[in-house]
């Protein structure tokens, strides 16, 4: 497959020939009527008119083949936005559908939280946990040493009587991995 480059490179060439037809077309048609106006012999006039007709029916055939893959390009170009306008509408789509869920689900971490008592900060330290942050990552975030990020994270998993990040982030995920049921 050529890319956008070979593609533009052809399109220019293609339109060179077809200026070079068109000027041959040109010269051999003044050649035509400057020989006839001289009484040339008409072998010669002949051949030159043979020459006009293979110029002007090069140039035409070029110039019906860029028309018909211009058509082309611009019927390619209609279906890819329309593509894109479509892939749009259901992102728009996918995206109020689950700003809906996602605000219920962070109101219910949220609870969860509160139902573990978790301090503020510890609450912050959990959600980047369950973000998948690490400890350096959360102490940068929370402008705190790394030795706090870790000290509140052990805090978080024993208020909520799990043993790591993996348990943490299982106790709100597992129940996301289910079918749902219709």
């Amino acid at each position: 497959m050529l890319n956008i480059n070979e593609l533009i490179y052809e399109r220019r060439f293609r339109l060179f020939l077809l200026s070079a037809f068109v000027l041959i077309g040109v010269f051999a048609g003044i050649d035509i009527i400057a020989d006839i106006l001289e009484g040339t012999d008409w072998l010669h006039v002949i051949a030159e008119v043979i020459v006009f007709f293979i110029a002007i029916a090069a140039a035409l055939g070029l110039f019906l083949r860029l028309l018909k893959e211009a058509r082309m390009t611009r019927a390619l170009v209609q279906q890819m936005q329309d593509e894109v306008q479509h892939h749009r509408q259901q992102a728009e789509q996918w995206q109020n559908e689950t700003r809906s869920l996602l605000q219920g689900l962070g109101i219910s971490i949220n609870n969860q939280f509160e139902r573990w008592h978790l301090t503020h900060s510890e609450k912050e330290v959990a959600l980047f946990l369950l973000k998948g942050l690490s400890h350096k990552e959360i102490a940068i975030m929370r402008n705190v040493s790394e030795a706090t990020a870790r000290q509140q994270a052990r805090a978080v998993y024993q208020k909520a009587s799990v043993t790591g990040r993996n348990e943490l982030a299982a106790f709100f995920l597992e129940e996301l991995a289910l079918p749902v049921e219709q």
